[in-house]
Protein backbone atom coordinates (compact mmCIF):
# COMPACT_ATOMS: atom_id res chain seq x y z
CA UNK A 1 0.00 0.00 0.00
CA UNK A 2 1.61 3.73 -1.03
CA UNK A 3 2.40 6.01 1.98
CA UNK A 4 -0.30 9.03 2.02
CA UNK A 5 1.30 12.06 0.70
CA UNK A 6 3.00 14.49 3.27
CA UNK A 7 1.05 17.10 5.13
CA UNK A 8 3.79 19.36 4.57
CA UNK A 9 6.89 18.71 1.89
CA UNK A 10 10.11 21.18 2.09
CA UNK A 11 12.29 20.53 -0.94
CA UNK A 12 15.65 21.73 -1.85
CA UNK A 13 14.89 25.09 0.48
CA UNK A 14 17.67 27.55 1.39
CA UNK A 15 17.20 31.13 2.84
CA UNK A 16 19.66 33.76 2.44
CA UNK A 17 19.40 37.14 4.09
CA UNK A 18 21.09 40.72 1.89
CA UNK A 19 23.78 40.63 4.16
CA UNK A 20 24.67 37.10 2.40
CA UNK A 21 24.23 35.14 5.89
CA UNK A 22 22.68 31.90 5.04
CA UNK A 23 20.20 31.36 7.52
CA UNK A 24 19.05 28.31 5.81
CA UNK A 25 20.93 25.63 3.79
CA UNK A 26 19.47 22.92 1.14
CA UNK A 27 16.50 21.73 3.90
CA UNK A 28 14.72 18.66 2.72
CA UNK A 29 11.87 17.78 5.28
CA UNK A 30 8.47 15.89 5.02
CA UNK A 31 5.98 16.14 7.58
CA UNK A 32 3.64 13.11 7.66
CA UNK A 33 -0.17 14.15 8.24
CA UNK A 34 -1.27 13.30 11.60
CA UNK A 35 2.13 13.02 13.51
CA UNK A 36 3.35 15.12 16.41
CA UNK A 37 7.12 16.51 15.24
CA UNK A 38 10.00 17.87 16.81
CA UNK A 39 12.46 20.34 15.61
CA UNK A 40 15.24 20.48 18.06
CA UNK A 41 18.15 23.10 17.86
CA UNK A 42 20.19 25.54 19.38
CA UNK A 43 19.42 29.44 19.26
CA UNK A 44 20.04 30.92 15.98
CA UNK A 45 20.02 27.06 14.22
CA UNK A 46 17.31 28.37 12.17
CA UNK A 47 14.42 26.59 13.38
CA UNK A 48 12.23 29.85 13.56
CA UNK A 49 13.63 31.07 9.97
CA UNK A 50 12.01 27.62 8.58
CA UNK A 51 8.51 28.39 10.63
CA UNK A 52 8.11 31.48 9.18
CA UNK A 53 9.03 30.39 5.42
CA UNK A 54 6.44 27.58 5.96
CA UNK A 55 3.81 29.65 7.03
CA UNK A 56 4.17 32.37 4.44
CA UNK A 57 5.55 34.70 7.05
CA UNK A 58 9.05 34.66 5.22
CA UNK A 59 10.30 34.21 1.46
CA UNK A 60 12.21 31.88 0.75
CA UNK A 61 15.43 32.34 -1.35
CA UNK A 62 15.50 28.84 -3.07
CA UNK A 63 13.69 25.84 -2.73
CA UNK A 64 10.02 24.92 -2.75
CA UNK A 65 7.39 24.54 -0.08
CA UNK A 66 3.64 22.62 -0.39
CA UNK A 67 1.15 22.64 2.79
CA UNK A 68 -1.79 19.50 1.67
CA UNK A 69 -0.53 19.73 -1.56
CA UNK A 70 -0.74 23.93 -2.40
CA UNK A 71 2.62 25.36 -2.95
CA UNK A 72 3.15 27.79 -0.24
CA UNK A 73 3.71 30.89 -2.70
CA UNK A 74 1.84 30.59 -6.07
CA UNK A 75 -0.91 29.32 -4.13
CA UNK A 76 -0.38 31.40 -0.40
CA UNK A 77 -3.92 31.68 0.75
CA UNK A 78 -4.78 28.10 0.48
CA UNK A 79 -1.68 26.79 2.32
CA UNK A 80 -1.94 29.25 4.85
CA UNK A 81 -5.92 28.61 5.85
CA UNK A 82 -4.58 25.00 7.04
CA UNK A 83 -1.72 26.26 9.30
CA UNK A 84 -2.33 27.61 12.75
CA UNK A 85 0.87 28.98 14.37
CA UNK A 86 1.97 29.88 17.93
CA UNK A 87 4.93 32.07 17.58
CA UNK A 88 7.59 32.26 20.33
CA UNK A 89 6.99 35.71 21.31
CA UNK A 90 3.45 36.56 22.97
CA UNK A 91 1.64 39.23 20.81
CA UNK A 92 -2.09 39.80 21.34
CA UNK A 93 -4.04 42.80 22.16
CA UNK A 94 -3.87 42.79 26.06
CA UNK A 95 -7.01 44.66 26.64
CA UNK A 96 -9.49 43.04 24.63
CA UNK A 97 -11.23 39.64 26.25
CA UNK A 98 -10.79 36.31 25.85
CA UNK A 99 -13.77 35.90 23.46
CA UNK A 100 -13.03 38.44 21.61
CA UNK A 101 -9.72 38.41 20.36
CA UNK A 102 -10.18 34.53 19.90
CA UNK A 103 -13.46 35.13 17.78
CA UNK A 104 -11.04 38.34 15.48
CA UNK A 105 -8.36 35.85 14.70
CA UNK A 106 -10.92 33.58 13.26
CA UNK A 107 -12.70 36.11 11.32
CA UNK A 108 -8.97 37.09 9.56
CA UNK A 109 -9.28 34.14 7.78
CA UNK A 110 -12.13 35.21 6.19
CA UNK A 111 -14.21 32.27 8.60
CA UNK A 112 -18.07 32.77 9.24
CA UNK A 113 -18.67 32.99 12.73
CA UNK A 114 -18.98 30.13 14.80
CA UNK A 115 -19.17 30.45 18.38
CA UNK A 116 -19.71 26.46 19.06
CA UNK A 117 -16.60 25.97 18.05
CA UNK A 118 -14.57 29.06 19.81
CA UNK A 119 -16.66 27.49 23.02
CA UNK A 120 -14.97 24.21 21.60
CA UNK A 121 -11.42 25.36 21.76
CA UNK A 122 -11.69 27.80 25.09
CA UNK A 123 -13.22 24.55 26.79
CA UNK A 124 -10.53 22.25 25.36
CA UNK A 125 -7.58 24.89 26.85
CA UNK A 126 -9.26 24.96 30.10
CA UNK A 127 -9.89 28.58 28.99
CA UNK A 128 -13.98 28.78 29.30
CA UNK A 129 -14.00 30.15 32.68
CA UNK A 130 -11.83 32.95 31.15
CA UNK A 131 -13.51 33.97 27.98
CA UNK A 132 -14.66 37.27 29.91
CA UNK A 133 -11.54 37.68 31.21
CA UNK A 134 -9.24 40.89 29.43
CA UNK A 135 -5.88 39.44 28.47
CA UNK A 136 -3.69 41.33 30.60
CA UNK A 137 -5.36 39.68 33.29
CA UNK A 138 -4.24 36.77 33.24
CA UNK A 139 -0.82 34.52 33.87
CA UNK A 140 1.77 34.06 30.98
CA UNK A 141 0.34 30.38 31.31
CA UNK A 142 -3.06 31.74 30.39
CA UNK A 143 -1.39 34.24 28.16
CA UNK A 144 0.12 30.79 26.04
CA UNK A 145 -3.02 29.35 26.17
CA UNK A 146 -4.69 32.20 24.50
CA UNK A 147 -2.40 32.14 22.09
CA UNK A 148 -3.01 28.39 20.90
CA UNK A 149 -6.64 29.18 20.73
CA UNK A 150 -6.04 31.65 18.48
CA UNK A 151 -4.02 30.05 16.33
CA UNK A 152 -6.87 27.05 16.37
CA UNK A 153 -9.55 29.58 15.79
CA UNK A 154 -10.21 29.11 12.06
CA UNK A 155 -9.86 24.68 12.38
CA UNK A 156 -6.30 24.64 10.85
CA UNK A 157 -5.31 21.13 10.02
CA UNK A 158 -1.95 22.02 11.06
CA UNK A 159 -0.24 23.66 13.93
CA UNK A 160 3.12 25.02 14.81
CA UNK A 161 4.03 25.44 17.82
CA UNK A 162 7.24 27.87 18.37
CA UNK A 163 9.14 26.95 21.97
CA UNK A 164 5.53 26.60 23.17
CA UNK A 165 6.71 25.95 26.77
CA UNK A 166 9.18 28.66 27.21
CA UNK A 167 9.03 30.50 30.30
CA UNK A 168 6.59 28.10 31.16
CA UNK A 169 6.43 25.64 34.93
CA UNK A 170 6.34 22.44 34.84
CA UNK A 171 2.80 21.59 35.68
CA UNK A 172 1.58 24.40 33.23
CA UNK A 173 3.94 22.31 30.36
CA UNK A 174 2.60 19.16 31.61
CA UNK A 175 -0.83 20.83 31.30
CA UNK A 176 0.13 21.92 27.24
CA UNK A 177 1.46 18.49 26.77
CA UNK A 178 -2.01 17.11 27.37
CA UNK A 179 -3.19 19.71 24.87
CA UNK A 180 -1.00 18.57 22.00
CA UNK A 181 -1.90 15.14 22.82
CA UNK A 182 -5.87 16.02 22.22
CA UNK A 183 -5.18 17.76 19.16
CA UNK A 184 -3.32 15.45 17.97
CA UNK A 185 -6.18 12.50 18.60
CA UNK A 186 -8.44 15.07 16.54
CA UNK A 187 -6.38 14.68 13.42
CA UNK A 188 -4.16 17.85 13.97
CA UNK A 189 -0.87 17.64 12.42
CA UNK A 190 1.52 19.45 15.19
CA UNK A 191 5.21 20.77 14.82
CA UNK A 192 7.38 22.32 17.67
CA UNK A 193 10.34 23.72 18.11
CA UNK A 194 12.09 23.59 21.69
CA UNK A 195 14.94 23.83 23.67
CA UNK A 196 13.74 20.55 26.43
CA UNK A 197 14.78 17.29 25.33
CA UNK A 198 11.99 16.06 27.99
CA UNK A 199 9.38 17.58 25.67
CA UNK A 200 10.46 16.03 22.67
CA UNK A 201 11.44 13.06 24.19
CA UNK A 202 7.20 12.91 25.72
CA UNK A 203 5.46 14.63 22.96
CA UNK A 204 7.00 13.73 19.71
CA UNK A 205 6.51 10.86 17.27
CA UNK A 206 9.70 12.05 15.12
CA UNK A 207 12.51 14.45 16.13
CA UNK A 208 14.47 16.85 13.67
CA UNK A 209 17.62 18.15 14.75
CA UNK A 210 18.99 21.46 13.63
CA UNK A 211 22.11 23.29 13.62
CA UNK A 212 23.28 26.27 11.68
CA UNK A 213 20.94 25.93 9.20
CA UNK A 214 20.85 22.72 8.53
CA UNK A 215 18.97 19.74 9.38
CA UNK A 216 21.97 17.22 10.40
CA UNK A 217 18.93 14.40 10.84
CA UNK A 218 15.39 13.55 11.17
CA UNK A 219 14.83 10.08 13.07
CA UNK A 220 12.22 8.33 15.33
CA UNK A 221 11.76 9.42 18.21
CA UNK A 222 13.19 5.95 19.53
CA UNK A 223 16.27 6.10 17.68
CA UNK A 224 17.16 9.67 18.54
CA UNK A 225 16.81 9.04 22.20
CA UNK A 226 18.60 6.30 22.32
CA UNK A 227 21.42 8.43 20.62
CA UNK A 228 20.66 11.74 23.22
CA UNK A 229 20.53 9.08 26.19
CA UNK A 230 24.32 9.79 27.09
CA UNK A 231 24.98 10.53 30.90
CA UNK A 232 28.40 11.46 32.35
CA UNK A 233 29.41 10.42 35.44
CA UNK A 234 32.22 12.10 37.31
CA UNK A 235 34.48 10.78 39.73
CA UNK A 236 36.17 12.45 42.89
CA UNK A 237 39.16 10.42 44.13
CA UNK A 238 40.86 10.65 47.60
CA UNK A 239 43.85 10.63 46.09
CA UNK A 240 45.26 11.96 42.50
CA UNK A 241 46.80 9.27 39.97
CA UNK A 242 48.95 9.81 37.58
CA UNK A 243 47.46 7.47 34.41
CA UNK A 244 44.50 5.57 34.37
CA UNK A 245 45.48 1.60 34.76
CA UNK A 246 45.02 -0.38 31.77
CA UNK A 247 42.50 -2.31 33.44
CA UNK A 248 40.00 -0.17 33.11
CA UNK A 249 40.88 0.71 29.24
CA UNK A 250 37.35 -0.92 28.61
CA UNK A 251 35.57 2.36 30.24
CA UNK A 252 37.11 4.67 28.40
CA UNK A 253 37.45 6.72 31.00
CA UNK A 254 38.81 10.65 30.90
CA UNK A 255 41.45 11.86 33.43
CA UNK A 256 41.27 15.69 34.64
CA UNK A 257 44.73 17.61 33.74
CA UNK A 258 44.83 17.58 37.69
CA UNK A 259 44.56 14.21 38.23
CA UNK A 260 41.80 13.67 40.40
CA UNK A 261 38.63 13.41 38.73
CA UNK A 262 37.51 10.50 35.93
CA UNK A 263 34.98 10.64 34.08
CA UNK A 264 32.75 8.11 32.68
CA UNK A 265 29.81 8.31 29.92
CA UNK A 266 27.63 5.74 29.87
CA UNK A 267 23.98 5.52 27.78
CA UNK A 268 21.00 5.89 30.17
CA UNK A 269 18.97 3.73 27.42
CA UNK A 270 20.70 0.43 27.38
CA UNK A 271 20.18 -2.63 30.06
CA UNK A 272 23.45 -1.98 31.70
CA UNK A 273 25.21 1.27 32.59
CA UNK A 274 28.26 -0.36 33.67
CA UNK A 275 28.80 1.93 36.75
CA UNK A 276 28.48 -1.13 39.60
CA UNK A 277 31.51 -3.32 37.41
CA UNK A 278 33.42 0.41 37.38
CA UNK A 279 33.05 0.72 40.96
CA UNK A 280 34.21 -2.82 41.65
CA UNK A 281 37.03 -2.75 39.11
CA UNK A 282 38.07 0.99 40.86
CA UNK A 283 38.22 -0.62 44.07
CA UNK A 284 40.74 -4.01 42.73
CA UNK A 285 42.52 -1.28 41.00
CA UNK A 286 43.60 0.58 44.12
CA UNK A 287 41.71 3.71 43.36
CA UNK A 288 39.12 5.38 46.22
CA UNK A 289 36.92 7.41 45.68
CA UNK A 290 35.42 10.46 47.89
CA UNK A 291 32.29 11.69 45.86
CA UNK A 292 30.36 11.35 42.72
CA UNK A 293 27.79 12.62 40.66
CA UNK A 294 26.07 12.32 37.18
CA UNK A 295 25.33 15.21 35.06
CA UNK A 296 23.10 14.83 31.14
CA UNK A 297 24.71 15.94 27.77
CA UNK A 298 23.53 19.14 27.35
CA UNK A 299 21.26 20.15 24.13
CA UNK A 300 24.26 21.98 23.32
CA UNK A 301 26.62 19.09 23.56
CA UNK A 302 24.67 16.77 21.91
CA UNK A 303 24.87 19.28 18.73
CA UNK A 304 28.37 19.53 18.98
CA UNK A 305 28.76 15.91 18.81
CA UNK A 306 26.33 15.16 16.02
CA UNK A 307 27.98 18.16 13.89
CA UNK A 308 31.14 16.57 14.19
CA UNK A 309 30.19 13.19 13.77
CA UNK A 310 31.58 11.83 10.35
Amino acid sequence: MLAPPPIISVSNLSKTYGSGFKALKGINLDIKRGEIFALLGPNGAGKTTLISIICGIANLSEGRVTVGGHDINSDYRAARSLIGLVPQELHTDSFETVWATVSFSRGLFGKPKNPAHIEKVLKDLSLWDKKDSKIITLSGGMKRRVMIAKALSHEPQILFLDEPTAGVDVELRKGMWDVVRGLQASGVTIILTTHYIQEAEEMADRIGVINKGEIILVEDKAGLMQKLGKKQLTLHLQQKIEAIPPALAPYKLQLSSDGRLLTYDYDTKGERTGITSLLTDLRNAGIHISDLDTTQSSLEDIFVSLVRAP
